[in-house]
């Protein structure tokens, strides 16, 4: 992924925690890794639970971690 690509990625998300852009669409969220080169995407439920990812186990636990501990500050709606 560019710099262009992460930035325009950054501009639209309705939080960014640590590098993971978290956006939320009707009852999912989306949370791209903007701390990698290619694309790295985990899509939950409202219920938090993961429905499709392309990122490694680690890296989910880690998205999965900043959102519980930050879904509060979600920019368009609380969680």
């Amino acid at each position: 992924m560019s710099e262009e690509q992460k930035y325009e990625i950054a501009t639209k998300a309705d939080m960014i925690v640590g590098g993971y852009a978290f956006f939320r669409k009707g009852e999912y969220i989306t949370v791209v890794n903007l701390n990698k080169n290619d694309e790295h995407v985990m899509l939950m439920d409202k219920n938090e639970k993961i429905i499709e990812s392309n990122m490694d186990p680690i890296e989910q636990v880690i998205a999965f971690k900043k959102w519980k501990d930050n879904k509060e500050f979600m920019e368009n709606e609380n969680a």
